[in-house]
C-alpha cells in the first residue's frame, strides 16, 4: 500500500526515515540514509505527511519536501519523546523516527510552523546582534575580573567600568596594562558591531508592515516587533493572544488538583529571546506610565501599587503579548482599547 505518513529523524550526515501505510504498518524502513541522498528518497514518493523535529535544518527540509507536493509538519522533540516505544534505553535512530510518525498523526499534537528564507534570514540576524552583546558583556566581566587582582573593584554598571578602566590604565604594570588596554578595544569594536547591527534591525522594521503596526504597542520598538515577525509570522498557529502568552513563558505554572486552583511562578517556557525583550519593554511601559493619561498606562501604575513591581512587570509583559498577537492577527483593523 502506498504510504500516508512519513517520520524523520533529522541528523547532519545519516538520517532515519519511517514510513506507514493507511492501516498503520510499516513499510518502509531506512534507519541508514545518507544526506545526499534524503531528497531523493522523499521525492519519489507520493504527496504524503511529513513529520519531523523542529531542530537544526528542520525549515530547510520542509521546505525542500513541500515543493514537492508534501504536506510538512514540524514538532518540538519533547513531545515526541512520550511515543518513542523502546524507552529512554532503547534510544536510537531507528526508534526516533517511528516515534516522529506515530506523533504526526496525534490530533492534539502542537505543530511548528515551518520559517521561509526570509523568516530565517532576519532571525539570523538577531541571533547574531545578541551573540554580540553576550561577547561585550563577558569581556567587561573579564575587565572587572582582572582588575580586581589588583585591588580595583568596579561596580556593575558598563559605562562606568569603561570610563574607570580608562582611567587606570596607565597606573597598571606591566602587561596588565597591554591585557586591559586590548579589553577595552574589543569591547569599543563590540559596541560598533552592534551600532551596526541596530541599524540592519531598524532597515527590517521599515520594511516590513507588520512589524510598523507592532511598533505602535508601548513597550514593542523594532527589536521586538522585527522578532516576533520573525518567529511567529502572523501568528496563525495560536488561537488566541493568551495561548501566545503561555508559549512565551508569561503566564503561571498549575498545580491544581481537588479541584483547588494552585498557580505558581511563571513558566518561563518558549523562546527567552522573545520573553526577555517583553520584559525589558514592559519596564519601559511601566517607567513612563505616571506621565501618562492612556488606559494601558494607568493600568499599569494601578497594578504596580497592587502588586509590586516585578510581579506588575510580568502582567505588562504578558498583556504585550496579547496585544501583539493581536495585532498580527487583525492586522490594520486592530484598535488599541480606549
Amino acid at each position: 500500500m502506498a504510504i500516508v505518513t512519513l517520520g524523520i529523524d533529522l541528523a547532519k550526515n545519516v538520517f532515519a526515515v519511517h514510513g506507514v501505510d493507511a492501516t498503520g504498518k510499516a513499510v518502509l524502513m531506512r534507519p541508514n540514509v545518507p544526506r545526499g541522498r534524503l531528497l531523493e528518497v522523499v521525492a519519489s514518493l507520493p504527496p504524503c505527511l511529513v513529520g519531523m523535529e523542529a531542530c537544526s535544518g528542520a525549515h530547510h527540509w520542509a521546505r525542500l519536501f513541500q515543493a514537492h507536493g508534501h504536506t510538512v509538519r514540524l514538532m518540538a522533540p519533547k513531545f515526541v519523546a512520550p511515543y518513542r516505544l523502546s524507552g529512554k534505553k532503547g534510544k536510537n535512530d531507528a526508534a526516533d523516527a517511528a516515534a516522529i510518525c506515530e506523533a504526526v498523526t496525534r490530533p492534539s499534537m502542537r505543530f511548528v510552523p515551518p520559517k521561509s528564507e526570509q523568516q530565517q534570514s532576519e532571525l539570523m540576524v538577531h541571533r547574531a546582534r545578541q551573540g554580540f552583546v553576550q561577547q561585550r558583556t563577558a569581556t567587561i566581566n573579564r575587565i572587572r575580573g582582572l582588575l580586581s587582582e589588583f585591588g580595583i573593584v568596579l561596580p556593575l554598571k558598563a559605562a562606568t567600568v569603561r570610563r574607570e578602566a580608562m582611567q587606570q590604565l596607565e597606573d597598571l604594570p606591566g602587561w596588565a596594562n597591554t591585557v586591559i588596554g586590548d579589553l577595552l578595544s574589543e569591547v569599543h569594536r563590540l559596541d560598533e558591531r552592534i551600532a551596526q547591527y541596530d541599524r540592519h534591525v531598524e532597515q527590517i522594521a521599515k520594511q516590513s508592515a507588520a512589524a510598523r503596526q507592532l511598533m505602535q504597542l508601548p513597550g514593542v520598538g523594532a527589536t521586538t516587533a522585527t522578532a516576533l515577525v520573525a518567529t511567529i509570522g502572523r501568528g496563525q498557529e495560536f488561537r488566541c493572544g493568551r495561548q501566545l502568552s503561555a508559549w512565551l513563558g508569561l503566564v503561571p505554572g498549575q498545580y491544581s488538583s481537588g479541584g483547588k486552583q494552585r498557580l505558581g511562578r511563571i513558566t518561563k517556557a518558549g523562546d527567552p529571546y522573545l520573553r526577555m525583550l517583553l520584559i525589558l519593554g514592559a519596564r519601559s511601559v511601566l517607567q513612563t506610565a505616571t506621565d501618562k493619561t492612556d488606559p494601558v498606562s494607568r493600568w499599569a501604575v494601578q497594578l504596580a501599587a497592587r502588586v509590586g513591581y516585578w510581579k506588575a512587570i510580568v502582567a505588562i509583559a504578558a498583556k504585550n503579548a496579547r496585544m501583539c498577537w493581536a495585532v498580527l492577527h487583525q492586522g490594520e483593523s486592530f484598535r488599541l482599547p480606549a
